[in-house]
């Protein structure tokens, strides 16, 4: 099998790749906007997660089906899901009652748990820069923090965001180590479906008052959502994602940071000090030096994944 010919996104170049998950990551960025908005007009938090990735779900399901030869890259992706969406349901929940940059502060450390997933799970090894670029972003998340922003009736909620994190460093890997042999609309298919699978059973035990916008706008809102922070980003980021690796993938995506710094001081009045654009900075130059993840090791991915699932 010539891997190089394959449909898959391999021979996109690590600078193109490492932008286009930057772009995504901006979209990311977003939720806390749409988020805290819908919480307000009585939405639960995790029926703004479902709503999220149910468009995507419905419009990409034939895609799925096409692709059901390939069952196990399927079962990785809906697992992957699960964890995302179910994950996402904290960090909603902790946007809704403590600002933007605190919140997002806990969900910069994704970058950590994706490497050591990366190392415990995948056998893959994060190299000492990788490791450096890491606790770079963690450093620029504590500096960004503002303690005395928290109140003690806030820890629970922000302790339950962690699950965000958490679910998103095992959906990068999912996507760099078991997904590449997807293509990529199947890759959003099957993880949105599975962000749906998880959240079906809270969906159904909550009142259908707390299910739906209440407004025209509130609408408008779940469209957004739908689109600009789950379905164009993350087509961008699947396609991109394998080709960089999860080390760069992990702190390019950090980019999310500073883009929610800029929301909750455009949207919510948020302010944002020097401390705020210090680790802005400091999350580009760990983009900066994070490596990329070599083409040819992508392709020996591809190919040992096809092999394992033909």
């Amino acid at each position: 099998m010539n891997v190089e010919n394959t449909d898959h996104p391999d021979l996109l170049g690590s600078g193109l790749a490492t932008f286009a998950v930057i772009a995504a990551s901006v979209g990311f960025g977003l939720v806390p906007y749409f988020a805290r908005t819908l919480t307000a007009e009585g939405m639960a938090p995790h029926a703004i997660a479902f709503f999220r990735y149910a468009f995507a779900a419905i419009v990409l399901l034939p895609f799925v089906w096409l692709a059901r030869a390939q069952w196990m890259a399927l079962i990785w992706g809906l697992v992957a899901g699960i964890g995302m969406g179910v994950g996402w349901v904290g960090y909603v929940r902790a946007v809704e009652i403590v600002p933007v940059s605190t919140a997002g502060i806990l969900y910069m450390t994704y970058p950590v748990f994706t490497l050591l997933i990366a190392w415990l799970v995948f056998g893959d090894s994060p190299g000492r820069r990788a490791i450096l670029a890491a606790l770079m972003i963690v450093a620029a998340a504590a500096l960004a923090t503002s303690p005395d922003a928290i109140t003690p009736d806030q820890v629970p909620a922000l302790i339950l965001s962690l699950a965000a994190p958490l679910g998103f460093g095992f959906g990068i890997n999912v996507l760099v180590h078991k997904l590449a042999v997807l293509k990529p609309v199947v890759r959003i298919a099957c993880v949105s479906l599975g962000s749906v699978l998880g959240l079906l059973p809270l969906m159904a035990t909550t009142p259908v008052a707390a299910l739906f916008p209440v407004t025209v706008s509130g609408w408008w809102l779940v469209a957004g959502i739908a689109f600009g922070s789950a379905l164009v980003p993350q087509l961008l980021y699947t396609v991109a994602a394998p080709v960089i690796g999860t080390a760069r993938t992990a702190i390019a995506g950090s980019f999310e940071l500073p883009t929610m710094f800029l929301v909750g001081w455009f949207a919510f009045a948020e302010p944002v000090g020097t401390a705020q654009w210090a680790a802005c900075a400091i999350v580009i130059l760990a983009i900066a030096l994070t490596p990329r993840k070599s083409i040819r090791s992508v392709a020996a991915n591809i190919a040992v994944e096809t092999k394992r699932c033909s």
